[in-house]
């Protein structure tokens, strides 16, 4: 299969070009253990490594991916809470001293939501119920912005998608309770692919902010 051939292949080209010059450092990070100060949680989609994007070292942040890069509101129960965990290791565990949340342009999973997918399906499977997570974002920019052309309103909703993150990231105790105390921080982010561009949300203003050239244009 040339595709697992080819992740071999990188693989060999890490191990020379990576981990050998920097045998000490995997070594430290073995023995001693992980100290991520920032958690990040991101995107699964394949064009948005937060890794790359940050120029991250191993070690120096702790990353979740999912579909759209989605946090849930806070919940108790029986049911499998994978972001939901990682969130709870990362803050009380590793004691990050920031949460980013990175949501990005042409994101599939917010398309999914504004197109309704599986809103007619007797079997809906796990998509449609993910992303929905996400409705509040939807129902704005619908509402908002109904003329809006199609690619408008996919950006909309996706940095929507990302405040409403924010939001439900601060419905865990054990976040809010660090944030209240002033140990932790958090951040919304939103990475355009074509651009190659990182704006920031502005919770006082309401609105996102390129991190080098200032405000993003009207209605984002």
């Amino acid at each position: 299969m040339p595709e697992i051939r080819k992740l071999l292949q990188g693989f060999q080209r890490f191990r020379v070009k990576s981990f050998e010059p920097n045998r000490e450092l995997f070594n430290r990070l073995a023995m001693q253990g992980q100290t991520p100060r920032t958690l990040l949680i991101g995107c699964s989609d394949s064009r948005v490594d937060p890794a790359i994007l940050t120029d991250s070292d191993p070690g120096e942040i702790f990353v979740v991916r999912n579909v759209a890069n989605l946090v849930p509101p806070f919940e108790t129960g029986g049911r499998y809470h994978g972001t939901s965990a990682a969130l709870e290791f990362a803050v009380c565990n590793l004691k990050v001293h920031s949460v980013v949340i990175l949501g990005h342009s042409h994101c599939g999973g917010i398309s999914a939501l504004l197109d309704g997918y599986g809103e007619n399906d007797e079997g809906e499977g796990y998509i449609a119920p993910w992303v929905r997570i996400a409705a509040e974002a939807r129902n704005e920019v619908l509402e908002r912005w109904p003329d809006a052309s199609r690619e408008f309103k996919q950006r909309a909703c996706e940095r929507a998608g990302v405040r409403v993150s924010l939001r439900n990231l601060l419905t865990f105790p054990f976040v809010r309770q660090r944030v209240d105390a002033g140990e932790l921080n958090v951040y919304g982010w939103y990475y355009d692919l074509e651009n190659g561009e990182l704006l920031q949300y502005d919770p006082e203003k309401d609105r996102f902010y390129d991190l080098y050239f200032g405000p993003a244009p009207a209605g984002t």
